[in-house]
């Protein structure tokens, strides 16, 4: 995933989770794909999924617990992970922020 995007349309409204906790702006690609760009402030939260996402930490560091596993996963800058449609996860953040980039997979 490139560090900068280049043509993008930036929705303003932020979408804004955890009483600000969790904050992401949507980008939309010129090919009409939408993304979200955001950071998460320390804590654990847990988000539900309708459409597959994939998900790139690009700041700071993060520990994954995806739905239906017992297993976690620490994630640092260049990590990923997907999570599938119709499920969700819960991501912990220790200390600092840990921003990422959301993608929606089809």
């Amino acid at each position: 995933m490139p560090s900068q995007y280049s043509g993008v349309t930036v929705v303003a409204k932020a979408n804004i989770y955890f009483d600000g906790n969790v904050v992401s702006h949507t980008v939309i690609l010129p090919g009409g794909e939408k993304m979200t760009l955001g950071i998460i402030r320390p804590g654990s939260y847990h988000f539900g999924t309708a459409a597959p996402e994939g998900m790139r930490i690009v700041a700071g560091a993060c520990r994954v617990k995806l739905d239906g596993s017992e297993a976690t996963t620490d994630y640092g800058v260049g990590g990923n992970f997907e999570v599938p449609g119709n499920s969700g996860f819960t991501i912990d953040v220790a200390e600092g922020l840990c921003e990422y980039v959301c993608s929606f997979l089809s």
